[in-house]
C-alpha cells in the first residue's frame, strides 16, 4: 500500500465509556424517526384516555369487634356468650371477607356470572353513548347508540356453552329476538316470559324481565362459569387493614359502572354479615345438642342423690354437723361444681374445637388443679366421725348435683337466646356509595405515561436503527478493516443542494459547487484529494481515473463534477466523462443535454469530437451519457470503450469517468481495467463496510484494484464539529480576507 493512503489522523484522547457527542449524533440524526414515534404513543394515548371505558371504585367498610353483646345481653346470658364470640384476628376475617363462601353467595344473589350489555361500535361506541351524543338512529350498522339498557332475571346454559356469547334484538315493543352461532336459527321470545331454547348441548333456560330500547336494539348476553366469575371477583376485591390492629378492615371493589361496583360490594358484604351470624348460631345449636342428651342424665343424678339422702335422714334423723364440718362441706361443694362445670365446658368446646385448641388446653390445666384441691378436701372429710361423713358426703352430691342442673338449665336458656341472636361480632360500618367519577383511566397520567413510552420507544429505535441498520460512519474502520486508505473526507454540502433547486428554476446557470461556492468545506476537501491523487498515479499505467460508489446515492457523480472542476482550476486539462448509460445525470451540473455522448461515439453514430463538450469550466471538457442504450453492458464490452479511452488519454492531462455503481450493476467491473486509478466513494452511515469489501472484490476479479476511499457525507453537528463518533474531523471554513490584507 502507497505510504500516503495509510495515513490516519491522529488519534484523540476520548471516553471510550461514555460518548456523549455520539449519542447526541444518534439522537439529532434520528430526530424525524423520534418525533414520528412520539407523535404516535402521544396520539394513541390520548385516544385511550378519552375513549376507554371508565373504571369506577367504590368500597365498605367493616369492623371486627370483640364482643358484640349489650350489656344487657350480658347480664342475661353471662359467660355462655363468651364462648360463642367469634374472636378472629382482622388478617382472618380479611380472608373470609374475600373467600369463596361469600363471594359465591354474592354471585348467585345478583347473578353476576350473567353478562348483558349493548352491542356498541367498536373504540366509538362507548365514548358516545357516555356523553349521550347518538349521531346515527337506533340499529344502524346492527349497533346500539344510546343508554339502551337490558335486565335479565335468568340464563341458564349447557356447560359447553359458557362464555359463548348471543344477541338479543328487539323485534316488538314487548317482543325480542334470541340469535348466536349454536343456535340453528333465530327465536323470537316475549319480554318477562321464561323460555326454554333447545339446542344440540342442553336445553338453554332464559328469562329477560326488562328491556329498555326502541326496535332495532341490540345486546350481547353471556352466561360465564360461576367458579370463573368468583375467581374473578375474588382477584379485583382488595381487602386490608389501614391501621394495624384497629380491627377494621376496608375492602373495595373496581368495575365498568358505578351502579354495579357498588351494587356488587354491598351484597359482599352482606353475605359476609350473614356468614357471621350463622357461624355463631351454628356453634350455639350444637351446644344446645350436647345439653339436651346431658340434661336429663344430670336431673336422674340429682333425684338419685335427693332419694339418698331422704332416706339417711328417715333412718337416722337429723344430724347436726359440726362448725368443720360446714366448713369441709362448702369447700366440698364449690370445688365439684367447678370442677364438673369446666368438664362440661371442655366437652363442649371439643365438639368445636380439636384437642390441642389453646382453650382446651387451659381447661384442663385448671382442671388438674381443682382435682388435687377435691382430693385435699376429701382427705379432711374423711377425718370426720363415721355419722357425720355419711351425712356430709350425701349433702354434698345433693347441693352439688343441684348446682349442676340449675347451671345447665340456665346455659341452656342462654344458649337458645344466641341461637335466636340476629348479630355477630362484626358490623358494616359504611356501605358502598355510586362513585361520581371514575378512578381509571388517569387520563393526565396515561398522556403523560404516553408520552415516556414514545419518548423511550423513540431513543430504542434510534441506536437499534443506528447499530443495526446504520452504514460506517468512522473513516479509520475503512482503513483498519478493508484495509483501504481514505484520500479524503468529504463533508455534506446544503450549498450544493441550493444550487441544484435555483438551476431547476434558472436555466443556463450551472450548478457545480466548485464554481459557485469554491471555499465551501467540500470542496477544500477535494482540493486535498487532488493533493493525494497526484501521488497515487504516479505508479499507475495510465491518467484514467474511475469514480465508482457500491451503490447508488452515495454521491460519487458529485464527487466526479467537482473534483474534476478542482483538478482543472489547478492548470490541467481534464476530460470528464459520464458513462454511467443507465442513469447518469452528470449534463445537469454544466446545464447541458444528455444527447450527443457516449453512447453515440461508441455506438458510431457520432463523432468524438462533436461530442466533446469544450470549456464547461476553464480547462474543463465534459462527455454527457448521450442516449441512454437498451444494453448497456453490451455496449460498453465494444472494443470502442477502450479505443474512445485510449484516445482521450492522449489529448488530456487527466480522464475523469464517472461509473455506474458496482454492486447494482457489471459496467463499472468492465471499465475498470482501462483505468490506471480506482476511487471508491462511500457515504458517511449509508455505505456499510461489506458493501466496500464486496466492491473491492469484484472489482479485484474484474482486473482492477482500488487505489483508495473518498469518504463522502460526513454530516457536522454544531459545535461538536464531527465528534469523536467521526474520528475527531473538522472542518472550518478557511479563506484570505482581503480587508485584512493577507
Amino acid at each position: 500500500m502507497n505510504k500516503l493512503n495509510s495515513l490516519a489522523p491522529p488519534d484523540v484522547e476520548q471516553d471510550e465509556d461514555l460518548d456523549f457527542v455520539a449519542i447526541l449524533d444518534v439522537l439529532i440524526e434520528n430526530r424525524r424517526m423520534i418525533c414520528a414515534i412520539v407523535s404516535a404513543c402521544f396520539a394513541l394515548a390520548v385516544l385511550y384516555a378519552f375513549l376507554a371505558d371508565p373504571i369506577f371504585q367504590s368500597d365498605i367498610m367493616v369492623q371486627v369487634e370483640e364482643s358484640p353483646d349489650t350489656s344487657a345481653a350480658k347480664s342475661m346470658l353471662g359467660d355462655v356468650s363468651s364462648l360463642f364470640d367469634v374472636k378472629s384476628t382482622a388478617a382472618a376475617e380479611s380472608q373470609i371477607l374475600g373467600s369463596r363462601l361469600v363471594v359465591g353467595r354474592a354471585v348467585d344473589q345478583l347473578n353476576l356470572f350473567i353478562q348483558a350489555e349493548p352491542r356498541r361500535f367498536p373504540v366509538i361506541g362507548g365514548w358516545l353513548a357516555r356523553l349521550d351524543l347518538a349521531p346515527f338512529s337506533t340499529g344502524f350498522l346492527g349497533f346500539t347508540w344510546g343508554p339502551e339498557t337490558i335486565n335479565v332475571a335468568k340464563f341458564d346454559v349447557p356447560s359447553m356453552l359458557e362464555g359463548v356469547p348471543f344477541r338479543v334484538t328487539v323485534v316488538a315493543p314487548h317482543e325480542y329476538e334470541l340469535s348466536g352461532s349454536r343456535l340453528t336459527q333465530p327465536i323470537k321470545i316475549d319480554v318477562g316470559r321464561p323460555q326454554i331454547v333447545p339446542t344440540e348441548y342442553g336445553d338453554i333456560y332464559l328469562e329477560i324481565r326488562h328491556i329498555y330500547g326502541g326496535i332495532g336494539s341490540s345486546f350481547r348476553l353471556t352466561r360465564y362459569s360461576r367458579d370463573e366469575t368468583v375467581s374473578e371477583i375474588q382477584h379485583a376485591l382488595d381487602i386490608e387493614e389501614k391501621i394495624k390492629d384497629s380491627g377494621v378492615l376496608i375492602a373495595s371493589l373496581q368495575d365498568n359502572t358505578a351502579l354495579d361496583v357498588s351494587r356488587e360490594l354491598n351484597e359482599i358484604g352482606r353475605q359476609y354479615i350473614r356468614q357471621n351470624v350463622e357461624r355463631k348460631s351454628a356453634e350455639a345449636a350444637q351446644s344446645l345438642a350436647f345439653l339436651d342428651e346431658r340434661l336429663p342424665q344430670i336431673k336422674a343424678k340429682l333425684n338419685a342423690a335427693q332419694s339418698r339422702y331422704t332416706e339417711m335422714r328417715n333412718a337416722h334423723g337429723v344430724i347436726d354437723l359440726t362448725e368443720e364440718a360446714k366448713l369441709d362441706l362448702g369447700q366440698a361443694t364449690d370445688a365439684q361444681a367447678r370442677l364438673l362445670e369446666m368438664k362440661q365446658k371442655r366437652e363442649e368446646l371439643r365438639l368445636r374445637f380439636g384437642p390441642s385448641h389453646p382453650a382446651i388446653l387451659s381447661l384442663s390445666a385448671q382442671i388438674n388443679e381443682l382435682e388435687s384441691y377435691q382430693r385435699t378436701v376429701e382427705a379432711k372429710i374423711k377425718a370426720l366421725p363415721d355419722s357425720e361423713q355419711s351425712a356430709v358426703r350425701l349433702l354434698l352430691d345433693v347441693q352439688v348435683n343441684t348446682d349442676l342442673y340449675t347451671s345447665l338449665l340456665s346455659s341452656y336458656q342462654q344458649l337458645q337466646l344466641v341461637k335466636a341472636g340476629k348479630t355477630g361480632n362484626v358490623r358494616l360500618v359504611d356501605v358502598a356509595s355510586m362513585p361520581d367519577k371514575p378512578v381509571k383511566p388517569k387520563r393526565l397520567l396515561v398522556i403523560a405515561g404516553g408520552l415516556a413510552v414514545g419518548l423511550a420507544m423513540g431513543v430504542i429505535a434510534a441506536f437499534l436503527r443506528d447499530v443495526l441498520f446504520r452504514g460506517v460512519t468512522d473513516p479509520n474502520e475503512i482503513e483498519r478493516r478493508a484495509q483501504l486508505g481514505v484520500y479524503a473526507t468529504i463533508p455534506y454540502s446544503t450549498s450544493q443542494v441550493d444550487l441544484i433547486k435555483q438551476a431547476r428554476n434558472k436555466k443556463g446557470q450551472p450548478s457545480l459547487l466548485a464554481l459557485n461556492a469554491p471555499h465551501e468545506p467540500a470542496i477544500e476537501s477535494l482540493r486535498s484529494l487532488r493533493t493525494s491523487i497526484q501521488f497515487a498515479m504516479l505508479g499507475a499505467k495510465n491518467n484514467v481515473v474511475l469514480v465508482g460508489g457500491p451503490t447508488p446515492g452515495v454521491g460519487k457523480s458529485f464527487v466526479s463534477a467537482n473534483f474534476a472542476a478542482v483538478l482543472a482550476a489547478s492548470g490541467k486539462r481534464v476530460l470528464l466523462i459520464d458513462m454511467d448509460l443507465r442513469k447518469g445525470y452528470l449534463h445537469q451540473y454544466f446545464d447541458l443535454e444528455r444527447s450527443f455522448g457516449v453512447s453515440d461515439v461508441i455506438a458510431g453514430s457520432q463523432t468524438l469530437e462533436h461530442a466533446i463538450h469544450r470549456e464547461v469550466a476553464s480547462n474543463l471538457d465534459f462527455i454527457s451519457t448521450g442516449v441512454l442504450p437498451p444494453a448497456p453492458a453490451e455496449l460498453l464490452l465494444s472494443p470502442a470503450v477502450e479505443t474512445l479511452i485510449q484516445t482521450v488519454s492522449k489529448s488530456y492531462d487527466i480522464v475523469l469517468i464517472d461509473s455506474p455503481p458496482v454492486l447494482a450493476v457489471a459496467d463499472a467491473c468492465i471499465l475498470a481495467p482501462a483505468a490506471g486509478t480506482v476511487l471508491l466513494v462511500a457515504y458517511s452511515g449509508t455505505t456499510k463496510m461489506g458493501e466496500i469489501t464486496e466492491s473491492v472484490k469484484r472489482l479485484r476479479n474484474a482486473g482492477s484494484a482500488v487505489g483508495g476511499v473518498v469518504f463522502n457525507g460526513m454530516r457536522t453537528t454544531g459545535r461538536y464539529g464531527y465528534g469523536s463518533k467521526y474520528a475527531s474531523y473538522r472542518y472550518v471554513d478557511y479563506k484570505y480576507s482581503p480587508k485584512q490584507g493577507v
